[in-house]
């Protein structure tokens, strides 16, 4: 597998004035320039590594998608696969990513890091990076919601001898060292990381939090099938019950691992794995965690059989002929919740830290911003003339960031881009009348 993306290597202009500028090479900054070259508009994208890298360099060999191959539905290039309804793995990921690359050639600048934008008193924005200075008419922030790795402060009292991971650093178990391996979170990074590791023969300890589930298949499709029926994936984030606070909400595990199958921690620790509530903290040699264990299963369980129930309700009012249902029983109970774990004699020889990301937009001087550092947004337009944001969770729908929803909401940002410059320009033409 090749890590090397395809992308056009664009030559800064001399005077650094683009209409609009694209910070971040994903999948969201990369299908903001399809729609800009459609509509003839002139553009940057900047990129601080390489196109799509974290696709590349941030996730597990056996990674997969955990939504079906027909959910890849970037701009102009649907899946064109021969499995619409398994799951791509991560070198097939990277081959459909590398073949969009090739069909948007976007213009790019990598390896450049953006130091500063802020919007200049004429309306025009300036933008520093480590390959010089830029100007535009508009920036379009398409770096994501998952900037810096959650690790609590207790990782710096750990004994040095044990390995940490971040979850994007995590590869496979051969490369951790021999001995039990601590996962934090159980979430779809943690939940699907302590499989592969249970699945290898590791012995695994797993912090579990707060994440809900799901099933993969029920009553004979695709649970994703039976939602897109239901038009969930077109729910748009102020018709959600939570409104914005889902934006927040942990995402629930499922594997599409082997064509596909739930993730089930109970049957986990039935078979061996030692199962924990939230960590909490570390003291005398000990680690403590919450007595919550129970619960967070319970919970977990409960918004399983809630879509499920959502599904039965929906089949039954379309008349549709689908095999029955069913409701899940726990197969394994906590016998007490242990809520200390001696380090010594634990046998945990690495611990890869599974709770999440904080976003960094430190660098955005721009008052759009609420006080835990989101930006305030409609549909991706902020209150500030001239900055949008793209590729972040429920911006507009539950797609938003996936490949499943991107192209629409970057078709509708650059709709609005075009529809300021109009306006701009019949403004220009008042006053000059």
């Amino acid at each position: 597998m090749s890590n090397q993306a395809h992308s056009t290597s664009a030559a800064p202009r001399r005077n650094g004035h683009y209409r609009v500028l694209v910070v971040g090479g994903g999948q969201a900054g990369l299908s903001i320039s399809y729609y800009l070259k459609q509509a003839g508009v002139d553009h940057l994208v900047i990129e601080k590594q390489t196109v799509t890298h974290s696709w590349r360099e941030q996730r597990w060999d056996a990674f997969c998608l955990v939504t079906p191959n027909w959910q890849c539905a970037l701009p102009g290039y649907p899946y064109a696969g021969d499995d619409p309804h398994g799951f791509m793995k991560k070198d097939e990921i990277v081959a459909y990513l590398d073949g969009f690359i090739a069909m948007v050639d976007a213009p790019v600048l990598e390896r450049t890091t953006v130091g500063r934008v802020k919007r200049r008193d004429d309306g025009i924005y300036a933008v520093t990076t480590t390959q010089g200075d830029f100007t535009a008419d508009h920036v379009v922030v398409a770096s994501g919601g998952y900037h810096t790795p959650i690790v609590p402060r207790m990782a710096e009292r750990l004994p040095a001898q044990i390995v940490q991971l971040q979850s994007s650093e995590y590869r496979n178990p051969q490369a951790l060292p021999e001995g039990a391996v601590l996962v934090v979170g159980s979430g779809q990074s943690g939940a699907q990381i302590a499989e592969d590791l249970h699945l290898a023969g590791r012995r695994v300890v797993l912090a579990v939090g707060e994440a809900p589930r799901c099933a993969r298949f029920y009553r004979g499709r695709d649970v994703v099938d039976w939602l897109a029926d239901m038009q969930y994936y077109d729910m748009p984030v102020e018709k959600h019950p939570l409104r914005e606070g889902v934006r927040d909400n942990t995402n629930h595990y499922v594997t599409g691992r082997d064509g596909g199958r739930d993730i089930d921690l109970r049957k986990f620790a039935a078979e061996g794995m030692q199962l924990y509530g939230r960590l909490e903290d570390l003291r005398d040699g000990q680690l403590h965690f919450a007595a919550n264990l129970a619960a967070n299963l319970d919970e977990a369980d409960d918004t399983y059989n809630r879509i499920n129930a959502s599904i039965d309700g929906f089949i039954e009012k379309q008349g549709i002929d689908a095999p029955p249902g069913g409701v899940y029983e726990p197969v394994w109970q906590p016998p007490h919740e242990r809520t200390a774990l001696a380090l010594e004699g634990s046998g945990i020889a690495a611990i890869i830290w599974c709770i999440g990301f904080t976003p960094d937009f430190s660098w955005i001087d721009a008052p759009v911003f609420n006080g835990r550092g989101y930006p305030a947004h409609q549909r991706g337009v902020t209150p500030l003339q001239g900055l949008y944001f793209v590729g972040l969770p429920w911006l507009h729908t539950w797609g938003s960031g996936r490949f499943s929803g991107i192209a629409r909401d970057a078709e509708y940002l650059v709709q609005a881009i075009l529809a300021r410059e109009r306006e701009r320009a019949a403004t220009c033409a008042t006053l000059a009348a």
